[in-house]
């Protein structure tokens, strides 16, 4: 994500008066010549009389939305001599949509741009909405204003204003607080959660298949919680793309930003989920980058949706390009799918109630393509939960449980950091060669499945990939027969 300056430049030139801004505007821009218009006046300036024209430079650079208005303002009544600045103007950039009566807005964006100025070495000024999000920077040049007028007394050395991280209150009412949910709660399915374990220690994606009610999406609602925090520079990441997309932080108990979990609906188009339209907007996939992307209901989702996910599953960024723009977005997320296993979700029941035929069945499985499925580290199948399981009411057992899954969770990420510096679910080349060798024994088992089950080239390095992960969590450095077998077991419910 980057973030181009833009130069406001003013002309004030004689003639019948009219007001100008030209380079490549949307029709946001284009309206703020109204805000600005008002503003200066309703503040006590005088908009000066005759010919009046904004430049935003470059020309070629699109822009869009209300952030240029605050520095238009500002440029014009330095031009007309209303507004006499003790600081240059040209080391001071300004992010604030204006009010008719002179308030400052908030804008979306504002971080990543505030990110570049600091960069620059240029102090920033924006609206006092802006500032939890501006938090993140540390260092920064950051402060804030509620009015045209206050920036103008600033300016002029008769007035301080509040630097942004002062100006946070104790209890941040624009964050929203993630809401915790334990492994805990869920009753049975070992299975499930062997494999969500394996998921959150190498950063696999996961496909869930099993009949309806059996807790598919109750499984991928806790991968959040079971993920280590994120980095200080991972979180700046998350943050600035709320910024860019106008959504708000994530923030968990402790004042962290948590990582997003995105459950968009089946039925959405493949720019929601991708990105795209007219300005290239970011997609759900970067709204999940460094978090969970929970596709619900896999095979009701478009195909050419589907089909657009492989290579951002394999590159971990996504590159969007329109007629009128251009865009690379992060999205390193980590991919978990559920489904039933037919269109009426009761085949492979103890009960027997499925009445799909075979030819439904197969064309349910045929809206997920094989190049697809190959993408996906672990696919497995779970059952209905038992009436043993519903009486189970050992949840102090289940909570100590979960206690060894978050630390063996922890250490098999630490040793993978200390190994290769990256997830086992990113190994590629000479990194795969070195760090998953299996022994003798796993050899030949490798081997023999690969021939059985006519694994491609991808699905066998996913599958030294799960068995690294798998060795990981035993603390092991070698992989063995036991981990092959297991991460072939975890990919081979649904075929390999």
């Amino acid at each position: 994500m980057t973030s181009p300056p833009v130069q406001i430049e003013v002309y004030l030139g004689n003639g019948l008066p009219c007001f100008h801004i030209v380079g490549l505007l949307s029709t946001e821009v284009k309206e703020s010549r109204e805000r600005v218009r008002a503003a200066i006046s309703t503040t006590g300036f005088e908009l000066p009389a005759g010919r009046i024209t904004v430049n935003l430079a470059p020309a070629d650079l699109p822009k869009d939305g209300g952030r240029f208005d605050l520095a238009i303002a500002l440029g014009i009544l330095a031009a007309s001599g209303q507004l006499r600045p003790a600081r240059s103007l040209e080391r001071i950039e300004c992010f604030a949509e204006l009010g008719l009566s002179g308030e400052l807005r908030a804008v979306r964006g504002a971080l990543p741009a505030a990110a570049a100025a600091q960069a620059a070495g240029h102090e920033v000024i924006v609206a006092r909405d802006n500032a939890p999000e501006l938090c993140h920077l540390v260092g920064a040049q950051v402060v804030v204003a509620g009015t045209l007028q206050e920036v103008c007394d600033y300016l002029e050395g008769r007035r301080e204003l509040t630097p942004a991280r002062d100006s946070i209150p104790s209890r941040d009412e624009s964050t929203v607080a993630w809401p915790m949910v334990a492994l805990a709660d869920v009753r049975g399915q070992s299975l499930g959660k062997r494999a969500l374990e394996v998921a959150a220690a190498g950063e696999h994606s996961l496909l869930l298949m099993g009949p309806p009610g059996c807790g598919k999406s109750m499984l991928a609602a806790r991968l959040p919680g079971l993920l280590p925090p994120l980095s200080p520079e991972e979180e700046l990441e998350v943050a600035m793309i709320a910024s860019i997309t106008g959504g708000r932080s994530l923030v968990s108990s402790q004042g962290r930003v948590s990582r997003p979990f995105r459950s968009p609906h089946h039925g959405a188009s493949a720019s929601a989920i991708i990105g795209g339209g007219a300005a290239a907007r970011a997609g759900e996939i970067t709204l999940a980058h460094r978090g969970v992307l929970f596709l619900d209901e896999l095979p009701e989702f478009d195909r050419r949706v589907l089909e657009a996910l492989r290579e951002p599953l394999e590159t971990g960024h996504v590159s969007i390009v329109r007629a009128e723009a251009a865009a690379e977005y992060p999205a390193r997320f980590q991919l978990i799918a559920a489904m039933n296993p037919c269109p009426c979700g009761q085949r492979g029941a103890s009960r027997g109630l499925c009445r799909c035929s075979e030819s439904q069945i197969e064309r349910y499985a045929a809206r997920l393509s094989g190049p697809l499925l190959d993408r996906i580290d672990l696919r497995i199948a779970l059952e209905a939960v038992s009436d043993a399981d519903l009486s189970d009411d050992s949840r102090a057992l289940r909570e100590a449980d979960e206690t060894a899954i978050r630390s063996r969770i922890r250490c098999a990420l630490r040793q993978q950091q200390d190994r290769q510096a990256c997830s086992n679910s990113r190994l590629e080349g000479a990194q795969l060669a070195a760090f998953a060798e299996p022994d003798a024994a796993g050899r030949r088992l490798l081997a023999a499945m690969r021939s059985k089950l006519g694994l491609s080239m991808r699905g066998y390095d996913r599958t030294l990939r799960v068995a690294r992960t798998l060795a990981d969590l035993d603390q092991k450095k070698c992989l063995g027969e036991e981990h092959l077998a297991e991460a072939f077991q975890l990919r081979r419910s649904l075929g390999a």
